[in-house]
């Protein structure tokens, strides 16, 4: 009975320790690592680019021997929070590797960011910043940085003097907050003649919201602004389309955030005096590479700074900005 008994017992402890081995074990060793990508939005330019950053992480890495696949996935709007949150938890219950994500609003991403890391899935943030320490990198552009630069282009397109307006982002939108205060700071430290006088209006998620809401201040402003500037993509788009109506584009200084041919065909007509230009392709790139990292057990930064520069028509042509404004999203995006 005695010999049953222990055998029973040697029995169980050996499946034990094999499951517990198996939990445990590294996933390089298994077969595939799958990576979701979690954009803020799936239309504009910059998430496409972002996408093929990631898929050429995920083509890089599986021809040195990692087979990784990138799953993409997001809100169509920019400010559907409900539907991003709805996809961390609908990856995090499938079970994939880990999971990339630009969150749309720096605190409703928090819970499902938290429960997945219970769940055994891990979080790196991209682009935009999220509230809390479960997380194990941040990869993005200096911000704060992005929005001084622009600033500095501002005061040099108005001599250091003049009328100007913010239109914003949206409200919880951790990026696009740090490139407007990182604006308005730099324009009160260093530039006191300027006056800023809107900073208090929202664009909204998308290019036509962003239009109603650049129309509505340049019905109250137009006779009196000299210089404006615009956060992100839409908000700049919205803001280009407005000026182009009332036929006031290029006779209002005007820096804006983000690339696209749109905004370079308006840089060459002098409607746009400059763009702050993001990497996204490199951001998503590097936003795979440093999860699939941590996942095999090799230290990552905390921090991870994916670059920025202010874009004018006079260094368009040099071949940083060409490589900047032109990522080869065809060849990553098959």
């Amino acid at each position: 009975m005695h010999r049953i008994l222990l055998a029973v017992f040697l029995s169980f402890f050996a499946v034990a320790a094999v499951s517990c081995t198996r939990a445990e074990a590294p996933v390089a060793n298994k077969k595939k690592i799958t990576i979701a990508v979690i954009p803020k939005g799936t239309t504009h330019e910059f998430w496409k680019s972002i996408h093929a950053g990631s898929n050429k992480a995920a083509n890089e890495l599986s021809s040195q021997g990692t087979d990784v696949e990138v799953i993409w996935k997001g809100p169509l709007r920019e400010d559907d929070r409900e539907q991003q949150i709805q996809v961390v938890e609908g990856f995090a219950a499938q079970g994939v590797n880990g999971i990339v994500l630009a969150p749309l609003d720096d605190r409703a991403l928090v819970r499902p960011v938290s429960d997945a890391k219970r769940a055994g899935v891990p979080t790196v943030i991209i682009d935009s910043g999220l509230q809390s320490p479960d997380i194990v990198s941040f990869v993005a552009t200096d911000n704060r940085k992005g929005g001084s630069l622009a600033a500095d282009r501002m005061g040099q397109l108005l001599n250091g003097k003049g009328k100007v307006l913010v239109l914003r982002y949206a409200e919880g939108s951790a990026s696009t907050s740090e490139r407007e205060a990182g604006f308005i700071d730099q324009i009160k430290a260093k530039f006191p003649e300027i006056e800023l006088i809107s900073t208090d209006q929202y664009a909204g998620a998308t290019r036509d919201t962003a239009k109603r809401a650049s129309e509505n201040l340049l019905n109250r402003f137009g006779d009196q602004v000299q210089g404006i500037f615009t956060p992100n993509e839409s908000s700049t788009a919205g803001m280009l389309l407005a000026l182009q109506d009332i036929g006031k584009a290029g006779k209002v200084s005007f820096v804006g955030f983000d690339a696209s041919q749109t905004f370079i065909d308006a840089l060459n007509a002098n409607q746009l005096h400059g763009i702050v230009v993001q990497n996204p392709f490199n951001m998503g790139y590097l936003g795979v590479k440093t999860m699939v990292d941590s996942l095999q057990g090799r230290p990552v930064q905390p921090k991870i700074d994916t670059g920025v520069m202010l874009v004018t028509k006079d260094n368009m042509s040099t071949p940083e900005v060409q490589a900047l404004l032109h990522p080869p999203l065809d060849q990553y995006l098959k």
